[in-house]
């Protein structure tokens, strides 16, 4: 079992950045590639981003590339997504998820999630 805990929403004016955590609890998190994913109000929740278990791969929804980067520090059983030049259409809670089944993008491909952080941007 996994337990996901994201931290360090919050509002920032456009053009602004945030950090993103999600420490994991559990001995597997290395097994695991995790994920990002966010959620607007009245919308479905969509991929952000995804990382391997050894981060030596990523991938990016086409609305975030180039601005968001996400990255994993497996000693420390943390992953994080650094979130540059936001934009009012980012706003949304912002998920972090494990996939045992590898770099994966849609939501019931991941096993595990976290509660959600609010990350806000205002015009």
């Amino acid at each position: 079992q996994v337990q996901l805990v994201e931290s360090g929403g919050g509002l920032v004016q456009a053009g602004g950045s945030l950090r993103l955590s999600c420490a994991a609890s559990g001995r597997t998190f290395r097994s695991y590639a995790m994920g990002w994913f966010r959620q607007a109000p009245g919308k479905e929740r969509e991929f952000v981003a995804v990382i391997s278990w050894s981060g030596g791969s990523t991938y990016y929804a086409d609305s975030v590339k180039g601005r968001f980067t996400i990255s994993r520090d497996n000693a420390n059983n943390t992953v994080y997504l650094q979130m540059n030049s936001l934009k009012p259409e980012d706003t949304a809670v912002y998920y972090c998820a494990a996939a045992s089944l590898g770099v994966v993008t849609t939501t019931r491909e991941y096993d595990y999630w976290g509660q959600g952080t609010q990350v806000t941007v205002s015009s």
